[in-house]
């Protein structure tokens, strides 16, 4: 299990290094157990001046406290390196010692920034970026009840003359049963 003198220890090693740190593959899981027998020792009605109980709320807020500071110097290191990566590749070691969260992160931002890069090359090179319209502005022809969209969200109910802005697959089902009709945009 991990202590106090632990979390301690990874933040000091992480303010100290470039590089991020190896952790362990179960240390948010470890500090999540420690902060929560923490909080329940230091949530104790019983004498409110105890040492014990004073000293392990202290502890519990310090610990919140070096863990957010912990993971915002991951985060900045993650970044970096995301940046680093995009010009010039990313060492091995960096990508090991990040946490399996961190890494899906990594990839995430690396995809985001790849596909920048092709829309920019794209740009460049003249041609035009494809917009795809995901909503579509509709005027509804009559009075409808309440239904149900494409992800299970409730939409309206929408009343004659109002104006919706919906996804589009159901902007076009209300305009083929007439009970709407599209709205152009001007561009």
């Amino acid at each position: 299990m991990i202590t106090y003198s632990d979390i301690y220890e990874a933040l000091r090693k992480e303010r100290y290094s470039e590089q991020i740190q190896n952790l362990g593959k179960n240390f948010v899981q470890e500090v999540s157990a420690y902060l929560k027998e923490k909080k329940g020792i230091s949530e104790k009605s019983g004498d409110i001046f105890s040492d014990a109980i004073s000293k392990t709320k202290k502890q519990f807020e310090n610990a919140v406290s070096m863990f957010k500071e912990l993971m915002l110097r991951r985060k900045k290191k993650l970044l970096n390196l995301a940046f680093v990566a995009a010009e010039t590749g990313i060492s091995k070691r960096d990508y090991e010692n990040m946490l399996r969260f961190e890494k899906e992160v990594f990839d995430e931002i690396m995809k985001s920034m790849e596909n920048g890069d092709k829309k920019l090359t794209q740009l460049l090179n003249g041609q035009e970026e494809e917009v795809k319209k995901k909503n579509k502005f509709v005027v509804f022809l009559e009075d409808t009840e309440e239904f149900l969209g494409l992800n299970g969200e409730k939409l309206g109910p929408f009343k004659k003359g109002d104006i919706a802005n919906l996804p589009v697959e159901i902007g076009n089902i209300l305009v083929v049963d007439n009970k709407a009709e599209a709205i152009e945009e001007e561009g």
